[in-house]
């Protein structure tokens, strides 16, 4: 790393569901600026434990810290964990969700719930943590999806949870905006990733037609992600607030 490449020096982020996929390459990226970085994880200890060491071979700083955010004390706790190791809190990258998905005839309440409670609670729950130590200049980054605008067949409760995102995006800059804290999303397409593999999606037919609706050609990769919440998070989008940034490669 250069000095020029250090967009986030001093800095601490948290960023939720930080184990593997979106989440890791985010807080691989935030390091690699500069950030320290809470790596939050609600089951994947020893994937969050193995990112916070790559971070460490790399230079960076960072810190595992457990917690389910659709928990109020939980929540709080894990906000509370960047001000106990780090001092501040400087961003937050809402990106801890799930996924399941079903025809409308066989969504469950337990399916309902269970996605609403982490996509949508979590991340009201733990944005309410983090305002308790935010200040001007803070950012914090919602994870959202694609789906809200392309509204797949079979998505239907995910895809609400992720309508519901950009909704709040758009509320919460607003309110915000006063305080000099900016909030945005950013809405992945498909991104290629450890879950995506397990759950089969990567090679089946829903996987590849996602991908022949890419405008690119091909899957997205946490990377591409990361890069974008980096700007984000950082001085270079000091003007920008209350945006759902799409990052899918030209999805349709």
């Amino acid at each position: 790393m250069t000095g020029l490449e250090h967009r986030l020096q001093d800095r601490v982020a948290v960023v939720t569901g930080a184990s593997k996929g979106i989440g890791a390459a985010i807080a691989k990226a935030f390091a690699d600026e500069g950030a320290s970085v809470v790596v939050n994880y609600a089951t994947g200890r020893h994937d969050a434990e193995a990112v916070v060491s790559g971070i460490a071979s790399a230079g960076g700083t960072a810190v595992a810290v457990a917690g389910d955010v659709s928990k109020v004390a939980e929540a709080r706790a894990i906000t509370d964990a960047a001000v106990e190791h780090y001092g501040h809190l400087d961003i937050l990258v809402n990106n801890a969700g799930v996924y399941e998905f079903a025809p409308v005839e066989d969504v469950t309440e337990q399916q309902f719930h269970r996605m609403f409670d982490i996509n949508v609670l979590g991340l009201l729950l733990t944005t309410q943590a983090a305002l308790r130590h935010m200040g001007a200049g803070a950012s914090i980054i919602n994870v959202g999806s694609a789906a809200s605008r392309v509204t797949p067949p079979e998505t239907v409760v995910y895809t609400a949870t992720k309508g519901a995102v950009d909704a709040v995006t758009g509320v919460l800059a607003k309110e915000l905006g006063p305080k000099q804290i900016r909030v945005n999303s950013i809405n992945p397409g498909f991104v290629e990733t450890e879950g995506t593999d397990a759950a089969g999606v990567t090679s089946s037919d829903f996987g590849r037609e996602l991908i022949e609706h890419t405008v690119l050609g091909r899957a997205g990769q946490p990377e591409d992600i990361a890069s974008v919440a980096t700007f984000l998070a950082s001085d270079d989008a000091a003007w920008v607030t209350g945006e759902q940034l799409t990052a899918a490669g030209g999805l349709r």
